[in-house]
């Protein structure tokens, strides 16, 4: 038995700084989630070192997929992970690539099973309407992987430049309007491309009356760090990207991270919900958030903003 009066151990990790912000702008529901994870885990595909674990989830037809999606995705992606028993070698780089983009699928197959299973009462239109965008950003010390199904989107500023690490799910997109037709689906232009006539995105968790044209399988990008040109990651549901570009949005973030003043204070917004960070990358979330609502975006708006070039300790 340990000694009582023995002094605590106390255990330190570092993880990237983080902002996150999520408010309900001009929308009269808060359908947003998002979920933040420093050192989620530390499997075996990633060598037993430590990765980084950030999403946004924008749900539609009510809060209950994003919500579940927040609750459960990260744990059905530790699963995943865990299963993956190879380190994999500097010569195995294709199978590596591989073995990520088969947990993100797998976890995102398992998401939306969940939510059929959970969201499956009530009539079969509206339990069969519901869901939510996903967008997943893993970052480990090599590697930036992404998966994303639906419309919130993730950008990386490298060198100065915005670089796109998810593609919108949108139904007029060249190839998802191909895969919708073949099917026999169709896109209707009502206020905007839409499934059916209906959903404004061609793929997301749930939405099981919409199959298969709305698919849940997300696409998987695997991006290679370069420490000294890495400046920052954004993700964000589309009340960001709306209304701001990807160069726009970087260009902000930027400048934040590169002042030395203090972080503005947050809103005092009954509605605004915020995992907050005293910290320049809270400051740029803050920010962005702002800057969308003030350009008339009509929709709830997440961001979330993590800082490459900064690394805060974690005592537990």
């Amino acid at each position: 038995m340990a000694d009582p009066s023995s002094p605590a151990i106390t255990q330190v990790m570092t993880a990237p700084v983080v902002g996150a912000v999520s408010i309900s702008g001009r929308s009269r529901e808060m359908e947003d989630a998002l979920c933040v994870r420093p050192n989620l885990c530390s499997p075996q595909i990633n060598r037993r070192r430590p990765l980084h674990y950030f999403s946004v989830f924008d749900g539609h037809g009510g809060a209950q997929v994003s919500s579940l999606c927040r609750e459960r995705m990260h744990a059905l992606l530790e699963e995943e992970l865990a299963r993956v028993t190879n380190s994999f070698g500097a010569a195995e780089a294709a199978a590596l690539k591989d073995a990520w983009v088969t947990a993100m699928k797998n976890c995102f197959r398992r998401m939306d099973v969940i939510v059929g299973n959970s969201c499956g009462t009530g009539s079969h239109k509206k339990a069969g309407l519901i869901g939510s965008t996903a967008v997943v950003v893993v970052l480990t010390d090599e590697h930036i992987v992404v998966a994303n199904c639906g419309d919130s989107r993730a950008v990386l500023s490298r060198r100065g430049r915005a670089v796109p690490l998810s593609v919108d799910h949108k139904p007029n997109r060249p190839d998802e309007l191909a895969r919708i037709e073949a099917l026999g689906g169709r896109v209707i232009y009502s206020h905007g491309a839409r499934v059916e006539g209906i959903l404004a995105m061609s793929r997301a968790i749930g939405d099981s009356f919409l199959r298969p044209f709305v698919i849940p399988e997300p696409e998987v990008t695997f991006t290679s760090r370069e420490p000294e040109d890495d400046e920052l990651l954004v993700l964000g549901s589309d009340g960001l990207w709306d209304v701001m570009s990807n160069e726009m949005v970087c260009e902000v973030a930027r400048e934040c991270l590169r002042e030395n003043s203090p972080p503005v204070e947050r809103a005092n917004d009954e509605e605004e919900r915020s995992t907050f960070f005293p910290s320049q990358s809270a400051s740029a979330a803050t920010l962005l958030t702002r800057l969308a609502f003030g350009r008339n975006s009509r929709d709830n708006i997440t961001v979330i903003v993590v800082d490459l070039k900064r690394i805060e300790e974690i005592r537990f």
